[in-house]
């Protein structure tokens, strides 16, 4: 008598496998990471090389030349703005976290509240009742402050990514076709390629669309936060206004983020128009939102906001900034793929016809 029969030793060596296959992408997650977002990059660039590709004397139709200089003009652009505004982000960046303690000291204590309100005549009640807020939630903000430094120690830590992120984005961008062709030859038959192919064009669409529209959006907050706090004069406003706008591309989480640091440091800097940046960080997130944001993006996701939310939450829960950052992609992958399965399953054998160069074209 068998103790498996074939069915049941076919089930578990597919659980064994999934298991095992899940087992390695937990281990290896951090590779693999460094490999998606080399991949967004590539889709960041490829529209400019293949336009320097197609029109650069210097290139002469060579891909790599093409990839060359585009990585020569994007160093020389990050050299100069490097130069030109680095120092004094720098520098502002390294006041910042040398005043922090004492900020946050001050906040600790009460004192900071009694020297905001001395200056602008707040009434004792009002500067009780603040002071009393402050103290029940001293903890959460204490906790905050703490995990936002060890977020940022980490990415510091794993500084060596972001350098080898537009390494391997070289090998996308130079031989990405060529690998979604031999992905899709792997399938034996005709429409089993269609298929395939029909799923990576849209998952071509998709991303390059989201990743050059995180861009754009993320460049007009750099550009409107900077502009507007350092022309109200608020404390920090260059580092304030680059991490404004580095939030930017983590959606929903980034943009929270962005506000309670400018409103925060704002009010312990005891800045005098704290109202103004609320009204401004206020007014500029209907803006990006709800003006900016579908125009830039153009439906290309196509996700219902509650799956949005929901991909948001579940991608923070399991891989943190970064879990947060890839749920909406990973989201609207999924959509496609169900909806091109869909279509797949339920279609029948597809219409092979001739084109007039003789090509088989699959209807």
């Amino acid at each position: 008598m068998k103790l498996f029969d074939e069915r049941t030793a076919s089930v578990l060596s597919t659980i064994i496998i999934f298991l095992v296959c899940a087992a390695f992408l937990y281990g290896a997650r951090k590779i693999l990471v460094v490999f998606l977002f080399a991949i967004f990059f590539a889709y960041l660039l490829y529209p400019l090389v293949n336009l320097v590709q197609q029109k650069s004397s210097l290139s002469r139709g060579s891909r790599d030349r093409a990839i060359t200089q585009v990585y020569a003009v994007l160093l020389i652009c990050l050299v100069a703005i490097g130069f030109g505004i680095g120092p004094h982000v720098a520098f502002e960046g390294r006041k910042l976290a040398a005043s922090m303690p004492e900020l946050i000291g001050k906040l600790n204590s009460g004192q900071i509240v009694w020297t905001i309100g001395g200056k602008r005549g707040w009434s004792y009640e009002t500067e009780l009742h603040i002071q009393q807020f402050l103290a029940s939630h001293r903890d959460s903000m204490i906790a905050w402050v703490t995990d936002i430094g060890s977020r940022a120690t980490e990415i510091l830590r794993n500084a060596i990514w972001l350098v080898l992120i537009p390494i391997l984005a070289i090998f996308f961008l130079r031989d990405g076709r060529d690998l979604a062709e031999q992905v899709i030859e792997y399938a034996d038959r005709t429409r089993q390629r269609a298929f395939l192919r029909g799923l990576i064009d849209d998952m071509n669409e998709m991303l390059a669309g989201y990743i050059r529209a995180q861009l754009l959006l993320a460049g007009l907050s750099l550009i409107v936060y900077t502009g507007m706090l350092l022309l109200m004069r608020v404390p920090y406003a260059a580092i304030l206004g680059v991490v404004g706008g580095i939030a930017e591309f983590i959606p929903v989480v980034g943009p929270l983020v962005a506000i309670v640091s400018i409103v925060g440091v704002s009010f312990l800097s005891n800045y005098p128009h704290v109202l103004l940046v609320v009204i401004f960080l206020g007014a500029w997130r209907l803006i990006q939102d709800y003006y900016n944001s579908p125009r830039i993006m153009g439906g290309k996701l196509e996700l219902h906001p509650l799956a949005a939310l929901f991909a948001i939450l579940t991608g923070g829960e399991i891989g943190g900034v970064i879990g947060v950052f890839l749920s909406i992609p990973i989201m609207a992958t999924l959509r496609i793929v169900w909806k091109r399965w869909r279509t797949y399953s339920h279609s029948g054998p597809p219409n092979v016809s001739r084109t007039n160069k003789g090509d088989l074209r699959i209807a």
